[in-house]
C-alpha cells in the first residue's frame, strides 16, 4: 500500500478541477475586478503571452506568472493615494496590485511526481500550474459546453486549459489516503513540533485597520491570517485573507477608517452593521477623501438596493447555519452591502490546543477551507499557528522512511 502511494503523480490530484480562469498580465485593475467578482474561484491566475515572438518556442509562448484575488484589490484602494481617487487608481496595470510571487508558481507536467510537487511547495512553490489531460478536443468541449468568457479572461492557452494545485489540494489527498502514515496521524502537533511560535501575524483589537493592511498582504503570501488580540495576548479573532476575498472593493474604506476590531465585525458573516456603514461614512468625510467617499456610497447603496429587492425570499433559502462555513451563493457577488454570496466563514478564529492530533487539525483546517489553525492555551491565550506547510514537512519525512 506503501509502495502504490509513492507512485502517485500530480495528474492523480487534478481528476474534476475546473480550468484556471485568467487574466492578461496587461489588464489593469479595473479589469481584475470585474474578473473577480464573477469568478467562482478566490484567485484569478495572471498570465504573459508573448504571441509575436517568433523566436518564442510554442510552449513557452503563454506562462502564467501570478495570481490575484480580491484582497488584493482591497489593500491596494485602502492606500492613502488611491483613497483620494479610487476611480484613477483602477486604471493602473494589474502588476501594481499582484502578491509577490517570484518564485512562487511553476508551470509542472502532469508527471510529475508527488514527491516532487510536496517538494516544491516546501521550496516555496505555492501554486503548481498543470496542463489539463483530456481526450477530448478543446473544440469539442467547447460545443458541449459553451462559456461567455470576459473579453479580458480566458481560460486556455498555448491551445489546452490548465489548472493549478495547492497546498490544500495536497493536504486533502493525503487525508485521503491517512491510514498510509499510521501511527503518524495520532500523535500531538506538539510532539510533532508543529506549532510555530515565531512567524505569528498578530494586531491588536483597538488597532487602525489601516496598520494590519501590511500584515494582510503577509498573511496572504504566506496563507496564512492576521490574529486579532488583546493586551493580554488573548485571541479574540482574526482578519483573514479568505473572509476578506468574499467582500467587495467597498471594504478598502473600512480599512481606512475603522480599527481592527470594527473591521471584524464589519466583514463577519451576513454583512456590515449599518452603524458601522455610518461611522465609515462619517470619518470619510472627516478627512475629506471625497473619491472613497462617493465610490463608498455608490457601493452601500446599491448593495442596500439589492438586499432590499431580495427581501421576499424565503427565510430557508437565503439562512446560513451558525456552524457552515459557505453561503448560499447566486452567483459570486450577490451580496448584501459588502458581503458576497459566495462561501464564507465568519471573524472567530479556527483553532486547536496543543495537545490536539495531528489529523483532527488536518480535518479541521480542511473543513474550514484555511491552511492553517490558530493553537491556544485553555485560557484562550495565544501560543502559536500550525501550518500545512509544517503539515507537509512532517508527512515528507515520514515518506522518506516509507521509500
Amino acid at each position: 500500500m506503501a509502495v502504490s502511494f509513492l507512485r502517485h503523480d500530480v495528474s492523480d490530484l487534478c481528476l474534476a478541477k475546473p480550468a484556471l480562469r485568467s487574466l492578461s498580465v496587461s489588464a489593469t485593475v479595473a479589469h481584475a475586478l470585474e474578473a473577480l467578482k464573477t469568478s467562482e474561484e478566490n484567485f484569478l491566475s495572471v498570465w504573459d503571452c508573448n504571441h509575436h515572438n517568433n523566436n518564442a518556442l510554442a510552449g513557452d509562448q503563454c506562462r502564467c506568472v501570478g495570481k490575484v484575488c480580491m484582497v488584493d484589490v482591497i489593500c491596494y484602494l485602502s492606500q492613502d493615494a488611491n483613497l483620494l481617487s479610487p476611480s484613477a487608481a483602477l486604471k493602473a496595470p494589474v502588476s501594481e496590485i499582484m502578491t509577490e510571487t517570484a518564485g512562487t508558481v511553476m508551470h509542472v507536467e502532469p508527471s510529475c511526481s508527488l514527491l516532487k510537487a510536496i517538494d516544491l511547495m516546501l521550496q516555496g512553490i505555492k501554486n503548481l500550474v498543470v496542463p489539463i489531460q483530456t481526450r477530448q478536443s478543446l473544440s469539442s468541449r467547447r460545443k458541449q459546453h459553451p462559456k461567455l468568457i470576459n473579453s479580458n479572461t480566458s481560460t486556455i492557452h498555448n491551445g489546452q486549459e490548465f489548472c493549478w494545485l495547492t497546498q490544500e489540494d495536497v493536504v486533502r489527498f493525503l487525508l485521503n489516503s491517512i491510514g498510509v502514515f499510521s501511527p503518524l496521524p495520532a500523535l500531538s502537533i506538539d510532539s510533532l513540533g508543529l506549532i510555530n511560535t515565531v512567524d505569528i501575524l498578530a494586531v491588536n483589537y483597538h488597532s487602525p485597520a489601516s496598520s494590519a493592511v501590511q500584515l494582510i498582504t503577509q498573511s496572504l503570501t504566506q496563507q496564512t491570517s492576521v490574529a486579532v488580540v488583546d493586551v493580554d495576548g488573548v485571541l479574540i479573532g482574526e482578519v483573514s485573507p479568505f473572509t476578506l476575498s468574499s467582500c467587495d472593493e467597498s471594504v478598502a474604506a473600512a480599512i481606512a477608517t475603522l480599527s481592527c476590531g470594527e473591521l471584524m465585525a464589519y466583514i463577519d458573516c451576513g454583512g456590515p452593521p449599518e452603524y458601522l456603514i455610518k461611522i465609515v461614512t462619517e470619518r470619510l468625510k472627516e478627512r475629506k477623501l471625497q473619491g472613497a467617499l462617493e465610490s463608498y456610497s455608490s457601493s452601500t447603496s446599491s448593495s442596500s438596493s439589492t438586499m432590499f429587492s431580495s427581501s421576499s425570499s424565503s427565510d430557508e433559502e437565503s439562512s446560513v447555519s451558525p456552524s457552515s462555513t459557505r453561503m448560499v451563493r447566486s452567483g459570486r457577488f450577490s451580496r448584501s452591502n459588502s458581503y458576497s454570496a459566495r462561501m464564507v466563514r465568519r471573524a472567530e478564529a479556527i483553532v486547536c490546543h496543543p495537545k490536539s492530533s495531528l489529523v483532527a487539525v488536518m480535518i479541521q483546517a480542511i473543513a474550514h477551507r484555511v491552511n492553517y489553525v490558530w493553537v491556544i492555551e485553555d485560557d484562550c491565550s495565544l501560543v502559536g499557528i500550525v501550518t500545512f506547510s509544517g503539515m507537509l514537512k512532517v508527512f515528507r519525512e515520514h515518506l522518506e522512511t516509507m521509500g
